[in-house]
């Protein structure tokens, strides 16, 4: 893994000689050694076309290619971090909670309707996340942000997790999400929340949950 956790909001990453990263735009803090910062105007690992997916489905972050030898301190809004580790499946996740991750990984972009149908869709109207959703593939480490922690939920045959949609990060392995209702007495007072609705996902993998309902 080439991130070391400073502290909750802050991770190092070991960038090696013809080797690449990704970072978010602004995300360096301090860097040592030869170390190189390059707008990344390809899409990343998924090229021109995927670049062009992101940005059509308004799901493009601008991205900074990291390549050299050295260290670089990756931090951005004080957002606590998240250091996933892939070893060879999907990532799903917001574009804009990507702080960096491997070079090595496979960029994607996936529409959330084919998860979920018509319920995918309308997860993105409620919750304000984009319909089209970021994935990375492989074998390698993604630092996420989220506001306030993260705590990872297993999700396993048989025995769905139900996520409030606006502390949803990310997810990866086999798993298919939809959207339910869940009226309750929030709403009855008038002071409902995004827990009038929630996210089931269901399969086998795991869920990243944030300790807030608030967006990046």
């Amino acid at each position: 893994m080439p991130f070391r956790e400073i502290n909750s909001k802050m991770v190092e990453a070991t960038i090696l000689p013809g080797q690449k990263m990704f970072s978010q735009r602004g995300a360096m803090l301090a860097y040592k050694g030869e170390v190189s910062f390059t707008p990344d105007i390809q899409g990343g690992q998924g090229g021109l076309a995927s670049m062009i997916g992101r940005r059509v489905a308004n799901e493009a972050t601008p991205l900074m290619t990291v390549e050299g030898s050295g260290t670089v301190m990756f931090g951005h809004g004080g957002h606590h971090i998240q250091v996933i580790e892939l070893t060879g499946d999907t990532l799903y996740v917001e574009a804009d909670r990507l702080l960096a991750f491997d070079g090595t990984l496979q960029q994607g972009t996936m529409f959330m309707g084919s998860q979920g149908g018509v319920m995918g869709m309308v997860r993105g109207q409620v919750t304000g996340q984009g319909l089209f959703t970021t994935t990375l593939k492989g074998h390698g480490a993604v630092a996420v942000m989220a506001h306030g922690g993260v705590i990872e939920l297993p999700i396993t045959p048989g025995r769905a997790v139900h996520v409030d949609p606006q502390a949803y990060v990310a997810h990866h392995g086999d798993v298919r999400n939809k959207l339910s209702t869940a009226l309750g007495w929030r709403d009855m007072v008038g002071r409902g929340s995004g827990e009038a609705f929630q996210l089931e996902l269901s399969g086998s993998g795991a869920v990243y949950v944030q300790a807030s309902e608030e967006k990046l």
